[in-house]
């Protein structure tokens, strides 16, 4: 095999530097742009009338095309562009101006590692997010975090409220039960890292009672690093039927990312600046106590210190006090564009600024980009992306614990009455009737995370030869992503739940340390051949290599000395690493064939080998197929008919899951025993012949355009089996193990996407855009060889998900006398979005409102509210159905389905009016110098329509690393945003 990819390698290099030049009598060269605004129109296609001799413009909008004879006629089309004809008497540049039809029909989208297709040829859904529906109507707190409501099939989850992000995506269901469950993300061509990586809370909190450390603290995903200004535009692969030209790692989905860059011309500048507050979006209240309550729940001295502190007005909101800040919110950008035809540039720099809802918490980040692009020759071009990110997180300490030291958990056990505050020494008082004073906590304890981050790409296109009817280019990609976190986690040992007398460590200090760095090589050919019979080829070839390389050295110090935090300055110390090493290799072929825009077929596969499969040296094979038929192109069409676009398409494709890091081998632990150095197992037995996880995804579609583009509807249903399931099974105690991982089952999800894009009404002076999209997905365990499990939740007296043959995936099961009941499911009857953007004059507003209909939560949150007999309606009726005990005494006593509770809302997500001075009005004020100015108000989360009984039904305290979202237990509370906005043009 690597006598193979030598070869492969040297035919490049070889194609490289002896390109074969193949000339005509006259070569046409010229530039295809928008009219009004002078950016280039790219893919073009350029055809010289009355023959089969085209081409198509670049990415720059710049073209070349060989005639045998002057004058020529040639023709320049484009979806959503007025067609133009040019008749050409002699050799010299052609500057094509396009103007836009009534409305753009059609955009660029991916349809292999190294080509692109128009959307109105594509047999896929692929979702695309521009710059402006990304960030146009408020700033995100985080990249993800702009993904709301704006595509069919995903669905976004905010795993915590704390500030720096913590969110997770899942396209079109479940794609793994305890595998991954993420999208693969790509940069300008670079395979970029998400993790979330934990900072050994766990020592403090024992939320895992002795299990895995990293599944409950709910760390910052990586992908939260990269500047949502920067984007130029986003696509988004949302199956195996569109992904699998992306092999192993791609049955999550594909987030293709792209950032801007420059244009030829004169340098322009922008500035923008946000500032603004967040709040907590709901806050519970306090139990509605009188004195006989008190009496009743904590008695005689608790009531005469209700009493004290009535009298004296100086009970205390205790929530408000913690959750009520209005974090401070600062947002700046600068960014610059220019260059000469032969060489473009984009640089910006944006700081983020932001403080959470929660004192002692925020989020600060700085992140500079420089793209470049330079074209030394007519047949050669080079492109360099690069970015510095550097970010600092201030978490605080939330979610789960056993050991009652969290501020969610504190908080659940305190009253209005509690004196917590510090004396004028800055002592803090013991908590009463908890093991921690969360307000003690809040102040003392330390919870960062620091990300130096360095992302790189680059890539060369080099024009082999053109002909009349071919051309045959080459394509060389790398990319480097490389970053360092520091996680410092802080627990003084004058914390009350650190000192020795209440069972504490005396002080804990946890500092972390990662270093990663992921790094890939690529290189493609890409021929085209266009026949006399107007059939279209194109065809794809390439290689792949991708290198992962994550190493996290994790330090735990107790029985801290004095003040120190060093970790050697403490009575004990433990250590853990952890590295995870992984090496891919690809092959692929994809072969395109287009009839004049009328059927549009691929056919492709993907050949992958990796280091993390049990034979590193086995290739996989994943193939692709589709079918695009545009009936809009046919003769019979009615070229006057309403219809400017009607298409049937279907696709199939497979896409792989590795198997979970460890899977694969039996790992140990050491010990020492009397100075001796020995092993134990860790009770996972590995299994060298696991397989990876296998999806299989059938697409069915259409897209409808008319009324010239007024509008535009597209409809999608697909089918996504997952085979070879991967499921840590249990085994016999006599094995000397206890689990293994096992391809043990099959897994179904069938659901359908609909998205509608329309412009109601256009005037002169007032225009109104809508886009609404609608999806649904159900899943069902179709095969499973092992017995059923729970797993993902607290146990089935509470509400436990359960894996079970001809079940949903995500089904809620709970115990009840005669057995296990299924109470619920955590996945979503349906999920719509209305995206509206109004605009008159000068002034535009645009909103976003989303709505999740079905889907339950666990609610642990109010059962340990009930317990502490604190909750907000802990004396109100509703919960127990015969009406006789208040919703505090019935709900700790009551079965699962009581704690699993509907999470339907219905949000705000984004709004925003603005309004913009144009260059006409500046132009008389400040002599041009300033080309617009665009001023306005917007926000996140303003309303919140909702009946769960806790802070916010989108949560998960298990992160999102799972399929299993959706378990509430006290987190950090969500929030929403406030924003007033300026922009500058010059």
């Amino acid at each position: 095999m690597r006598h193979n990819q030598l070869s492969s390698i040297n035919l490049m290099l070889f194609l490289f530097i002896f390109p074969v030049a193949v000339f005509a009598q006259e070569t046409l060269t010229g530039k295809t742009i928008n009219e009004s605004t002078g950016e280039a129109v790219p893919f073009v296609n350029v055809i010289q009338k009355g023959t089969s001799n085209g081409t198509t413009s670049d990415l720059d909008g710049n073209f070349s095309l060989s005639v045998e004879s002057l004058p020529a006629t040639l023709v320049f089309s484009y979806i959503g562009y007025e067609t133009q004809e040019r008749v050409v008497t002699q050799n010299s540049p052609i500057n094509v101006s396009f103007v836009e039809a009534a409305a753009a029909l059609d955009e660029v989208v991916v349809t292999g590692l190294a080509t692109s297709i128009k959307r109105t040829n594509s047999a896929n859904a692929v979702a695309s997010i521009s710059a402006e529906e990304l960030i146009g109507t408020t700033p995100p707190p985080t990249l993800d975090g702009a993904f709301y409501g704006k595509f069919a099939g995903a669905v976004v989850n905010a795993n915590s409220g704390a500030p720096g992000g913590g969110l997770s995506i899942k396209l079109r269901g479940a794609t793994s039960i305890q595998g991954n469950t993420q999208p693969l993300y790509i940069i300008d061509g670079v395979y970029v890292d998400n993790s979330s990586i934990a900072a050994g809370l766990n020592t403090v909190s024992a939320a895992a009672s002795g299990g895995s450390a990293s599944n409950q603290d709910n760390p910052t995903n990586r992908i939260a690093d990269i500047n949502p200004e920067d984007i130029a535009n986003i696509e988004i692969l949302k199956g195996a039927s569109a992904a699998a030209i992306y092999g192993s790692g791609a049955a999550a989905g594909v987030v293709i990312i792209t950032t801007k860059r420059g244009k030829a011309g004169e340098t322009k500048f922008r500035f923008s600046q946000s500032m603004g507050w967040t709040e907590a979006i709901n806050l519970l209240g306090v139990r509605d106590y009188t004195e006989q309550r008190v009496l009743d729940s904590f008695g005689e001295a608790d009531r005469a210190a209700y009493v004290a502190a009535r009298d004296a007005g100086t009970l205390v909101d205790y929530e408000d006090e913690i959750y009520g800040e209005k974090g401070l919110i600062n947002i700046t950008n600068f960014s610059m564009s220019g260059g000469s035809e032969k060489t473009r540039f984009f640089a910006g720099v944006t700081y983020n600024d932001e403080d959470g809802i929660v004192k002692n918490t925020g989020y600060e980040k700085t992140s500079l980009r420089l793209n470049l692009d330079h074209t030394p020759t007519d047949f050669l071009k080079l492109s360099l992306s690069s970015n510095f990110i550097n970010s600092s997180s201030d978490r605080g300490f939330f979610n789960n614990d056993n050991s009652g030291a969290t501020i969610g958990i504190a908080l659940t056990a305190t009253r209005p009455w509690d004196a917590l505050f510090p004396n004028e020494n800055g002592i803090y008082p013991d908590h009463p009737n908890n093991t921690s004073n969360p307000l003690q906590t809040r102040d003392l304890v330390k919870n960062n995370e620091t990300v130096n981050r360095i992302i790189m790409g680059g890539s060369a296109n080099l024009d082999i030869y053109k002909a009349d009817n071919s051309n045959l280019e080459l394509i060389l990609r790398g990319g480097l992503d490389y970053y360092g976190q520091k996680t410092r986690a802080l627990f003084p040992k004058a914390l009350q739940g650190q000192k020795l007398i209440n069972g504490g460590l005396n002080g804990v200090s946890v500092q972390g340390d990662t270093q990663n760095k992921n790094y890939n090589l690529s290189g493609f050919l890409v021929h085209n051949y266009f026949t006399d019979s107007n059939i279209n080829f194109r065809t794809q070839l390439g290689i792949t290599r991708e290198y992962f390389d994550q190493n996290t050295e994790l330090i735990t110090a107790t029985g801290l000395v004095a003040s120190e935090t060093n970790v050697d300055q403490a009575a004990n110390t433990g250590s853990d690493q952890t590295r995870l090493l992984q090496e891919n290799s690809g092959i692929f072929a994809q072969e395109e064939v287009n009839y004049k825009d009328m059927f549009i077929a691929t056919l492709g596969v993907r050949g992958d080998k990796s280091s993390n499969n049990g034979d590193a040296t086995e290739l996989f094979y994943y193939p692709k197929a589709s079918l695009a038929v545009n009936l809009n192109e046919f003769e019979f069409w009615n070229s006057n008919s309403i219809w400017n676009q009607f298409k049937l398409r279907v696709a199939y494709g497979e896409a792989g899951n590795f198997p979970p890091f460890g899977a694969l081998f039996t790992s140990y632990d050491a010990f020492s025993t009397d100075g001796v150095l020995g092993i134990s197992l860790v009770g996972i037995r590995g299994d060298a012949n696991l397989k990876s996880e296998r999806q299989k995804e059938l697409e069915f579609g259409t897209d409808v355009n008319f009324l010239n583009g007024r509008i535009g509807l597209s409809a999608t249903y697909y089918v996504k089996t997952v085979d070879d399931l991967i499921l840590l099974a249990d085994l016999e105690p006599s094995t000397g193990f206890t689990r293994q991982y096992v391809n043990a089952g099959s897994l179904e999800n069938k659901g359908i996407e609909l998205s509608l894009d329309t412009r109601p009404i256009v005037t002169e002076d007032f225009q109104w855009d809508l886009g609404i999209n609608f999806f649904k997905n159900k899943s069902k365990i179709t095969e499973l060889r092992v017995p059923p499990f729970n797993l993902g939740a607290f146990g089935a007296g509470l509400g436990s998900f359960r894996i079970e043959e001809g079940k949903s995936a995500t089904q809620i099961i709970g115990s009840f006398p005669e057995g296990l009941r299924v109470v619920g499911d955590a996945e979503p009857d349906f999920q719509m979005a209305f995206n509206n953007n109004l605009e008159y004059k000068n002034f535009q507003f645009t909103m976003l409102w989303q709505w999740k209909q079905g889907g339950e939560n666990v609610n642990l949150t109010t059962l340990l509210t009930d317990l502490n007999q604190t909750s907000h309606d802990f004396d109100d009726f509703g919960a127990d159905p015969d009406g006789e005990l208040p919703n505090g005494q019935f709900r700790p006593g009551a079965n699962a389905s009581v704690h699993t509770e509907d999470a339907s809302y219905v949000r705000l997500r984004e709004v925003g009016l603005y309004y913009t001075i144009q260059s006409e009005t500046l132009e008389a004020i400040l002599n041009g110098s300033i080309n617009s100015i665009k001023l306005g108000f917007s926000g996140t989360n303003l309303i919140n329509i909702f009946d769960y009984n806790s802070y916010d039904p989108e949560v998960s305290n298990f992160g999102g690393g799972s399929i299993f979202t959706g378990v509430d237990v006290l987190p950090f509370p969500s929030s929403k945003r406030f924003l007033f906005n300026l922009s500058v043009n010059f």
